[in-house]
């Protein structure tokens, strides 16, 4: 028997028990297999096929609404305000008597002026009896030549007092008309700035004004080079018998504006300190929904319609090199690719280059990919009008239009 010593304690091993446990221990170690490392599963991601929409030339414009007729109501005589009869933000009618200015004075100017043309005309017809008697009498020798010609004067003096006499009644009959203020057109009528009691004269500010919505003016500037394109195609157009552009506005809630309106207007000169031309559209308001003075977004579409391929908002991403999506390959790939974006949709872009119809791009996962990686895709349904993202067999029937607008924010159209 072999016997194993350390320093403090004595142990003492069998040989054959040695034995046995290295047997042992190397069993152990034969039997042990290399650990295998599990490779997780490819993410799953939400994925659109893109798809393509006939879109025509689009351009958006900053405009302001201008109403179709105005009136400045102004005092044209001076003398207190003793009327009113309208209420404020009404509808008048043309011819209706909207203030009165105290008349007193102008009626007793009146009768002056009345008075004093009477007298001038009794002073012509007498000056004219005298000279058709001194006709009589020259011929005779009776009168002498300066007498005659004193009660020619006399008479051609006369007639003129008379007409002037005419023009001061007129003007005293004008001046009367004036305390009675009407209404020029059929309208709706503002705030007003002077109370009843207040002395006005011509001097004064506006009275009130007058205004005509419907339809209603919506002016904007253009460049140079855009108002050539748009002379050539006015000028095709009325070949063809009609306008190339559909107009509609977007109002400053984002909701996009039922009516629809046509060019109008283009003025006559550029503008040289900016290099553009006025352009005016009108469009129809019957329920006054547009008040003149908004900032509106003015919206010119070519009624030439081209295939557009159109993306989910949702799949837009953007770094520093500008806006890209991620794109899943036929190999279920991901590959980063950037793109050029045209108009806004609702809840769509228009991408001018960068994508192809019938590709698949990522609406959903963005966060868990990255170029080069394999995923596991599930192709989604894109509500157009709002973006909302369901399951394709789950889906209902897509009756709407890309291009039907909506009024909500998210019918925003971006350039």
């Amino acid at each position: 028997m072999r016997s194993i010593f350390f320093k403090k304690n004595l142990i003492i091993i069998n040989k054959p028990s040695l034995v046995a446990i290295l047997a042992f221990t190397f069993g152990l170690s034969a039997c042990s297999e290399p650990e295998v490392k599990m490779q997780p599963p490819a993410p799953a991601v939400s994925v659109y096929s893109i798809k393509a929409e006939s879109i025509g030339g689009y351009r958006e414009f900053v405009a302001r609404t201008e109403a179709f007729k105005t009136a400045d109501l102004r005092a044209r005589v001076e003398g207190e305000l003793l009327e009113r009869h309208f209420t404020e933000g009404s509808i008048v009618e043309k011819g209706q008597v909207l203030l009165k200015i105290d008349p007193a004075a102008y009626k007793a100017a009146l009768s002056s002026a009345k008075a004093d043309l009477s007298s001038r005309i009794s002073g012509e017809n007498n000056a004219k009896s005298n000279l058709k008697r001194a006709n009589d009498l020259i011929n005779d020798g009776y009168i002498s030549q300066s007498d005659f010609d004193r009660l020619t004067t006399e008479e051609s003096q006369a007639t003129s007092a008379v007409k002037a006499a005419e023009a001061a009644l007129e003007k005293a009959e004008l001046n009367l008309s004036y305390t009675t203020i009407t209404a020029p057109f059929t309208g709706r009528i503002g705030k007003v700035n002077y109370n009843v009691g207040n002395i006005v004269s011509p001097t004064s500010n506006t009275l009130a004004t007058l205004i005509v919505t419907d339809p209603i003016y919506v002016s904007f500037q253009v460049e140079e080079s855009v108002y050539i394109s748009y002379q050539q195609a006015h000028q095709g157009a009325h070949k063809t018998g009609g306008v190339e552009f559909d107009i509609s506005l977007r109002l400053p809630n984002n909701s996009e504006y039922l009516e629809k309106g046509k060019l109008d207007f283009a003025n006559t000169k550029i503008s040289e300190g900016m290099g553009t031309v006025e352009l005016r559209t009108v469009f129809p308001n019957p329920q006054n929904i547009i008040l003149p003075g908004l900032f509106v977004t003015l919206t010119l579409e070519s009624k030439k319609k081209e295939e557009v391929a159109l993306i989910p908002q949702a799949a837009v991403q953007e770094n520093q090199q500008g806006k890209f999506v991620l794109i899943v390959d036929a190999d279920n790939k991901v590959s980063q690719r950037h793109v050029v974006l045209g108009r806004r949709i609702n809840a769509m872009w228009a991408v001018e280059s960068g994508v192809s119809v019938g590709e698949k791009v990522i609406v959903e996962g963005l966060q868990k990919v990255r170029s080069g990686v394999e995923v596991n895709p599930v192709e989604k349904y894109v509500d157009p009008l709002v973006g909302t993202i369901s399951d394709i067999d789950n889906k209902s029937v897509d009756s709407a239009k890309v291009t039907e607008p909506i009024s909500s924010p998210s019918a925003k159209a971006d350039k």
